[in-house]
Parts: structure tokens; C-alpha cells; sequence
């Protein structure tokens, strides 16, 4: 009874004989059934890449974007259900806001991180609510903390990362990210591995289309968040069209070699 949930996931406040909280893995499962999103640390910065399924042909190219501009040195990708996703990404500009204005200065990462993570374990204490069906990573670079990223799992619970991974394909994310050397590689060419990991990941067979969605926070975008500059984002996306093609792994042939 207990291994399936019959009867104990009905709220998130209950655990189940073998101390597990169903309504937690459920929000969970929602991650995993979502496009894959990766985080990579270099040493002067911070980049993001999803996978955003689409649905629809009807669709337009930016409709239902997983990335998010919360403060002007704060990048967050989410992985899940786009509409807790947005109400997350809101919560997170209203904390950069009250403390700007409480403080007259940006948020430190590592301050929002925390906030962040403390709101969506609220969300697992009692049965008037849900836990929300997402996983963060959230990102900034600063001359004085130098490159950040934290990841936060559903049930509140983060931690900060070189390289992470989440959604269906975050297993096998992670076996590619282990194979770049963040700390030697610039950040072109992290995007550059970052965009072959997406697509190499992608599954034409049971996937919908998807469009590559890439961010990054570094010295060359004077630590401000931004979405990848038209020219460098196509020398992106035909490398991982490319990769895809040839069917290689990313680490047969490094960027600017």
C-alpha cells in the first residue's frame, strides 16, 4: 500500500510508513518528464542552455521561455511546469527588489539562493498547498564573488554546482558535462558544448520539436545576464545540429581547436 502511495498522498504534510512524501516525487516526476536544462561554471562566467519542447507549430519562437532575467547580474533556468516556473521567477524579482531597495545594493546569489529555496520548501509543509513542479538553477557573476550556481530540487533542497543538469535527460548530461574541463575552457566555447550536449540529448523518436534556449553571464557581457548575441547563438546551434548529425560525443573534438 505504502510503496505506491494508496492513501498517503493526499497532502504533502503526510509521510507514508517508510518516511516518504509522495506529493514531493510526484512534483519530481514532473521535472524529469520536462526538456533537459544544463548549467556550466567556467572561470569568468556562467552559462545556461535548455531544451524547450514545442508543442505547437502555432507557437511563437519566444512563447513560454524557461530562461529569466531576475536581476540584471541574476540568470534562473527552470525545468518543469512553465506556469510555476514564471510565479517562481517572479518571486524571485520581488526578493531582488526589496533587497535592492533595503539595502542599495544587488542581491548576492548566494542570499537569493537561499530565500528561494526556503519558499519552496514552505510549500512542502502543509496540506493547504502543493510542492511546485520545478527545479531551479539560478546564476551570477560579479568581480567580487567571481562565477555562482545553485540548483533547487522541488522540495527545497540546494546546493552549488560547476556543471548540473536537470529534466529527462539530466543522467546523461551529467556523464557529458564530467568531460569538460570548466575551469580551462572560455566561455564560447562553453556555450558551444553546452548547445551539443542539448542536442545530442534530444530525442527525435519520442521528443516534440524543441528550440535551444541559451544565456549566459560573463566578463564579455560586463557581468550583466543576457541572452546569447544572434551571431554567436547560430555558430552555436549549427555546431549542435552539427554534433547531432555526425552522432559524436562532445568530447572528440574540442571548440577552437
Amino acid at each position: 500500500m505504502s510503496s505506491i502511495g494508496t492513501g498517503y498522498d493526499l497532502s504533502a504534510s503526510q509521510f507514508s510508513p517508510d518516511g516518504r512524501v509522495f506529493q514531493i516525487e510526484y512534483a519530481t516526476k514532473s521535472v524529469e518528464n520536462s526538456g533537459t536544462s544544463i548549467g556550466l561554471r567556467g572561470r569568468n562566467g556562467v552559462v545556461l542552455a535548455v531544451e524547450k519542447l514545442i508543442p505547437n507549430h502555432l507557437y511563437e519562437d519566444d512563447c513560454g521561455s524557461r530562461i529569466h532575467n531576475v536581476d540584471v547580474h541574476i540568470g534562473l533556468a527552470v525545468c518543469g511546469m512553465i506556469a510555476d516556473g514564471n510565479h517562481i521567477a517572479d518571486i524571485a524579482r520581488q526578493e531582488a527588489a526589496s533587497y535592492k531597495q533595503q539595502f542599495n545594493r544587488l542581491i548576492p546569489l548566494q542570499i537569493l539562493n537561499d530565500r528561494l529555496s526556503s519558499y519552496l520548501h514552505a510549500y512542502t509543509l502543509y496540506s493547504a498547498v502543493r510542492p511546485f513542479g520545478v527545479s531551479l538553477i539560478i546564476c551570477s557573476y560579479t568581480k567580487e564573488a567571481g562565477p555562482e550556481m545553485y540548483m533547487i530540487d522541488p522540495s527545497g533542497v540546494s546546493s552549488g554546482y560547476f556543471g548540473c543538469a536537470m529534466g529527462k535527460a539530466k543522467q546523461a548530461a551529467k556523464t557529458e558535462i564530467e568531460k569538460i574541463a570548466l575551469s580551462e575552457v572560455s566561455m564560447e566555447d562553453l556555450l558551444v558544448h553546452a548547445s551539443k550536449i542539448i542536442y545530442q540529448l534530444h530525442d527525435d523518436l519520442k521528443d516534440k520539436e524543441f528550440k535551444l534556449e541559451l544565456s549566459w553571464v560573463c566578463d564579455q557581457t560586463q557581468e550583466l545576464h543576457q541572452n546569447v548575441p544572434p551571431a554567436l547563438y547560430k555558430k552555436c546551434n549549427e555546431a549542435g545540429k552539427s554534433a547531432l548529425k555526425d552522432g559524436g560525443s562532445s568530447d572528440e573534438e574540442e571548440p577552437g581547436k
